[in-house]
C-alpha cells in the first residue's frame, strides 16, 4: 500500500475487495439473491464469452435482469471461483477496477463428470451508495476455457 494512503481510502479499497469476493462466494453457494444485492438497481452486466470480441455475448440492464444469469449456475454440480489480483482506481464515491478469477465448473451427467475451467477478468465500475460499495457495471470477460473429463 502507498504510504500516503488515508485510512478512508484503505477502508474503501478493502470494502471493494470484499464486494468482489462476496460475488464469488454467492456464486459458489448458488445464492442469486445475494449476488443481485451487490449491484445497483440500474446496473449493467456485460458478458463476453470471448474477451477478444468487441461486442458482448449478451448485455443485461437492471438488478432484476441478473436473476436468470446467476440461476444458470444451478446447471453445475459445483463451482469454485478463485479470485486473484485486482487493481482499483478510486475517485471519491466512484471507482473502477479489474480483477482476475479462475472459475471451476463441475458437471455430473450419470457417471460422466466434466470439469470446465475458465480464466475470467472482470472490468468493473463501482459506486458507493448509503455507505456501501456496489457494482454499477460489471463486464465479465472470458479469456479462455478448458473442458476435460474428471474422475468422480
Amino acid at each position: 500500500m502507498n504510504p500516503t494512503t488515508t485510512p478512508e481510502e484503505a477502508a474503501d479499497r478493502l470494502a471493494i475487495r470484499e464486494l468482489i469476493d462476496a460475488y464469488a462466494h454467492y456464486a459458489d453457494r448458488r445464492d442469486a439473491n445475494g449476488q443481485m444485492a451487490l449491484f445497483t438497481e440500474d446496473t449493467a452486466f456485460h458478458v463476453f464469452m470471448d474477451s477478444r470480441s468487441s461486442e458482448p455475448t449478451y448485455l443485461l440492464h437492471g438488478r432484476s435482469a441478473l436473476a436468470p444469469v446467476f440461476a444458470d449456475l444451478n446447471q453445475y454440480q459445483a463451482t469454485t471461483h478463485f479470485n486473484g489480483q485486482s487493481t482499483i482506481r478510486l475517485d471519491s464515491d466512484r471507482a473502477t477496477g479489474e480483477s482476475y478469477c479462475i472459475a471451476h465448473h463441475v458437471t455430473l451427467d450419470g457417471d460422466k463428470r466434466t470439469l470446465m475451467i475458465a480464466s475470467i477478468r472482470y472490468l468493473d465500475k463501482f459506486v458507493k451508495q448509503d455507505g456501501a460499495w456496489l457494482f454499477a457495471e460489471r463486464r465479465l470477460m472470458v479469456d479462455w476455457t478448458e473442458t476435460r473429463s474428471s474422475a468422480p
